[in-house]
């Protein structure tokens, strides 16, 4: 009896793994829709605005779908890149694209456990594939199929591009509310400034505001954005102090 039971348990085990890994490999192949290639996700563009300049370069307007303009890694103060990490990624310099000590949480503690207050399992890498391509409805399979896809596009991504390059193309992508796309125009909407002026108090508010754009959003709602500005800090400073005892 206890051998009959053995075998149907180490049939089933062996039946779930070769499900999820057929699962994957159809991802993979396109089974649900393409997948950027490294080629592609070299020669990807974002949508920027177009801006309206007088006979002395002075911006006077601008149109566009997406209201955006592109950053640089240098722009970028170091404060903001640390803010970033410790607040939506702790790992991003050590892993790949995917970081399995978190997907290995959130198996455990969000679907098991069924504790919302785990957090999420994506990098930062995953993010800016999500970013990029976006999410579409494939049924009662939409959710491990677009998480599928996004390990896929990440680890494709980490190839291809730097880490800087991962970060800066994150922070170009990523919504800030109110239309607002990247962290150079976040920077001129909210603070009136560009990015790489930023100050750390506000370079927390607007990691802060990634968190949930419309909660967090300084303008709507400023108490919401204090609270999140202070723990952003907070995780920031324990990951300065990490890396002065390294």
């Amino acid at each position: 009896m206890f051998k009959r039971l053995l075998k149907i348990v180490f049939i089933s085990i062996l039946s779930s793994v070769a499900a999820v890994i057929c699962f994957y490999m159809a991802v993979k192949h396109n089974a649900f829709g393409p997948i950027l290639s490294e080629s592609e996700l070299l020669e990807y563009k974002n949508e920027t605005a177009s801006l309206v300049l007088s006979d002395d370069k002075t911006i006077i307007g601008k149109y566009f779908q997406k209201n955006r303009t592109n950053a640089t890694f240098q722009d970028l103060p170091s404060h903001l890149i640390q803010c970033l990490v410790a607040t939506e990624d702790a790992r991003f310099f050590e892993h790949k694209g995917v970081d399995s000590r978190s997907m290995l949480r959130v198996v455990f503690k969000s679907l098991i456990l069924r504790n919302k207050r785990s957090g999420g399992g994506s990098t930062i890498t995953q993010q800016l594939a999500k970013n990029i391509s976006g999410r579409h409805d494939f049924g009662f399979l939409t959710m491990p199929v677009n998480k599928t896809k996004e390990i896929i596009q990440a680890q494709r991504i980490e190839k291809v591009f730097s880490k800087e390059d991962i970060l800066t193309l994150y922070l170009n992508t990523v919504s800030f509310g109110e239309n607002i796309y990247g962290i150079e125009t976040a920077s001129l909407r909210y603070f009136n400034k560009k990015v790489k002026l930023l100050t750390v108090e506000e370079s927390a508010v607007l990691i802060g505001i990634l968190k949930a754009n419309t909660f967090y959003n300084p303008h709507l709602n400023p108490k919401n954005a204090l609270v999140r500005r202070n723990i952003c800090l907070l995780y920031t400073s324990d990951a300065a102090d990490d890396l002065l005892c390294v």
